[in-house]
This record gives C-alpha cells, sequence and structure tokens, in this order.
C-alpha cells in the first residue's frame, strides 16, 4: 500500500526555499548527467537495480515510491531489499542548493536504530555473565534512582516497561528545537530530569515506549565496563561486522562527518537546513551515524545470531506479558500482508531510517529517507517507502 504523496514542480519548491533565509539562492533541480543504470529527471536522478532470481519485492511499487523526489515530503531516499530476491533504489538529490543527485552509501542519522545496538551490548554482557537481566538497576547504578521508584530490571528497561518518565528535552518539535540546536543536554541531566518526576507504573506493569530506558541502559554499559559507550559499540558491533561508515558523534559535535546527504524541514512553512544539530543527548537512544550498507550488515548478522548468542537473542524477539505490548528487546513486532516482521524505525530532524526483517531473513529492508517531515507522521513515510517491500 502506498500513502498518497504530492510531488512538487520544480518552480514550487525553488519558491519555497526563496523564503527560506540561509537556502535563498537555491537553484530550480536540474537534472544531472545520468550514469549506467539511472535515469533522469526535472526532479533529480533515479538509480535502482534488482538481484536474485527468486520472487522478490514490489519493484513496481519500491521505483514509484522514489519517483520524482525530491518533492514535499523527501528530499533524497536510500533503499536496500534483500532476502529472496532484491532491490536497491537511490533518488533525489544530496543538496537543493545545486542539486547534486543524493549519495548511495551518504551518511544519515539513524535516530531510534541505535537502541539496537544498545540492546546488543547489553545482551553480549549478559551472556558474558557481567549483567544479569534480572538485575536491577538500583543495584548496577546505585543512587540513580530515589527511593520512590521499586526495583526496575535491565529487562524492564531493554523491553520498555521500567516505568520511567521522559526526561527533559531542548524542545519537543523540529520547530521548538530548531533554535537550540547547537546547545548541549547531557544524558545524566535527562536521566536526572526523569527521576524527579517520580515513576509513571510500577514495573513491569505497562508497556512506554521513550528514549529514557536506553539512556540508562547506556550509563549501565558505561559503569559495567568501565568504558565509554561509544567504544564498546565500536570494538563489540562496528569493527567485528565491517561496519567501516558507522560512528557516533564526538560528545556536543552537531556534524556528520563524510559523505552524506544534507536534511531538511519545513519549519513555519519554509524549507529549512537541519543536518547541523548537537544530539548529544539521544546518546545511546539515538545519536547513530551510519548507512545503509552498514545497518544491513548489522541488520543480517543480528538476526543470524552472529551478534548475540541464541539464549540472549530471544529476548529481542520475546514480547513482555503486559497489555498491548508492542516491543521486545529494541525490536518492534508488525504484522503485515500476513508476514510477521521486526524491525526498529528512527528519527532525526530531516532523515527517517528504517531497519526490518522476518525472522528467517527471506525479506530484509533498510532505508534513510530525507523526509521533511521526519519528527511528524512516521506511518506515512513507512507506507510509502518501506511497506512495497513486504507486499509479495
Amino acid at each position: 500500500m502506498r500513502a498518497r504523496t504530492t510531488t512538487l514542480t520544480t518552480a514550487v519548491l525553488v519558491l519555497a526555499l526563496t523564503a527560506a533565509g540561509p537556502l535563498a539562492s537555491a537553484p530550480a533541480f536540474a537534472a544531472p548527467a545520468t550514469e549506467p543504470g539511472t535515469s533522469a529527471s526535472p526532479h533529480g536522478t533515479v538509480k535502482t537495480s534488482v538481484s536474485g532470481t527468486a520472487p522478490g519485492p514490489d519493484t513496481e511499487a519500491l521505483s514509484a515510491a522514489i519517483a520524482g523526489l525530491p518533492d514535499h515530503d523527501a528530499t533524497a531516499a536510500l533503499i536496500r531489499v534483500g532476502g529472496d530476491g532484491g532491490w536497491r533504489g537511490t533518488a533525489g538529490v544530496r543538496d537543493v542548493r545545486t542539486g547534486a543527485p543524493a549519495l548511495e552509501n551518504g551518511r544519515f542519522r539513524a535516530g531510534s536504530v541505535t537502541k539496537v545496538v544498545t540492546a546488543a551490548i547489553v545482551l553480549q554482557l549478559a551472556a558474558e555473565k557481567r549483567i544479569d537481566l534480572d538485575g536491577t538497576v538500583q543495584r548496577y547504578l546505585p543512587g540513580l534512582l530515589t527511593e520512590e521508584f521499586r526495583p526496575v530490571t535491565v529487562r524492564q528497561l531493554l523491553n520498555y516497561t521500567s516505568g520511567l518518565q521522559s526526561g527533559p528535552s531542548l524542545g519537543e518539535t523540529v520547530e521548538e528545537g530548531y533554535p537550540h540546536r547547537f546547545e548541549t543536554l547531557t544524558p545524566r541531566q535527562v536521566v536526572a530530569g526523569a527521576v524527579a518526576k517520580g515513576p509513571a507504573y510500577a514495573p513491569g506493569t505497562r508497556q512506554t515506549y521513550d528514549n529514557i530506558h536506553y539512556t540508562v541502559l547506556g550509563m549501565l554499559i558505561e559503569k559495567v565496563t568501565g568504558d565509554s559507550y561509544a567504544h564498546q559499540a565500536q570494538v563489540r558491533i562496528f569493527r567485528p561486522l565491517g561496519m567501516r561508515a558507522t560512528s557516533f558523534p564526538a560528545g556536543p559535535d552537531p556534524r556528520v562527518h563524510g559523505p552524506h546527504n544534507r536534511g531538511y524541514d519545513w519549519i513555519d512553512g519554509r524549507l529549512v537546513d537541519v543536518t547541523d544539530w548537537n544530539m548529544s543527548d539521544r546518546w545511546a537512544a539515538g545519536d547513530l551515524i551510519s548507512t545503509t550498507a552498514d545497518l544491513e550488515r548489522l541488520l543480517v548478522a543480528l538476526f543470524r545470531g552472529r551478534v548475540v548468542p541464541a539464549p540472549q537473542l530471544r529476548e529481542m524477539f520475546t514480547l513482555p506479558d503486559v497489555p498491548g505490548a508492542r516491543y521486545a528487546a529494541a525490536l518492534e513486532r508488525f504484522e503485515l500482508n500476513g508476514r510477521v516482521i521486526w524491525g526498529k524505525t528512527g528519527s532525526r530532524p530531516g532523515y527517517a531510517t528504517a531497519i526490518a526483517a522476518t525472522r528467517d531473513l527471506s525479506r530484509t529492508l533498510v532505508y534513510d529517507v530525507n523526509s521533511t517531515d521526519a519528527k511528524g507522521d512516521g506511518l506515512a513515510v513507512a507506507q510509502r517507502f518501506a511497506y512495497p517491500a513486504f507486499n509479495r
């Protein structure tokens, strides 16, 4: 199923950009010179490829999803579909100023896909018997929670049933956060603010998706290992899997280093470049920078049991016994066209990301979309760019 998309003409986009301050000099989107396997349109370059002979994804729907980019809803899209038959598509522009074609291997902010990395590290530590999933935050991080809190287990942090409330932020929306995008709110400040609110409910009785669970898990990883969270991710996940383009920003560094497609968002009716942004408050819950190729490596290796041993990996595919549970350890369970799919989405200003697969890896999907409302209607993005991968 495809969400309705509205493709704007070049003239309309340029008119909007003219009002956007720093982007006022943006030219019309000229069609770049094409390469083999690409097609050009007034909206940019579209590059697709198909692999394998087995019945694969709905390639026509996938091609239609990225046709006409950039448009009102997205400036670029990078999609990789694998499993029984594969498909790759790249469309849109790298930079609306120049109209240069989108980079197939461009880096991007992966948002809450970070939680998959965090959960994997915690589960590795559990396999090493350095963490007990039934052990408590009060045991591992004494003094972090007040006496108002009942014992909160590591497993309850992993599956979002801890009862912790949201911490403070520098803006709940892109519009609110944009003026504060170079300010710093540390993870410890976020946790302190959350703890000050007290528990929302008794641990293990409800499920509430929130970054706070994984921010505390990041602190737990550092306490148990005596090392930084970022370095543990490098030595345990990124290096062993060959994820050479994946990293975390150095503290409050607002830049995406290396080749990348710029991110944009509509703010007060203007298309604004939101690429540079201090994401340090998201940390172990949402600070990852990666590529679609690297995230595909992570997805496949994880599901095959090469990242987390089988006994602990079951935590990532087991929903807690609470009403309406949709999340296991990091991963969310979906049902689409009769298939059970496990995955994780993420969004940061200008970037919407997803990884998803059937448990047997007969179909895998990784995408990054430079959505101009990445923090808004995630379902619309998924319907347009993800659903076609699982149509058949």
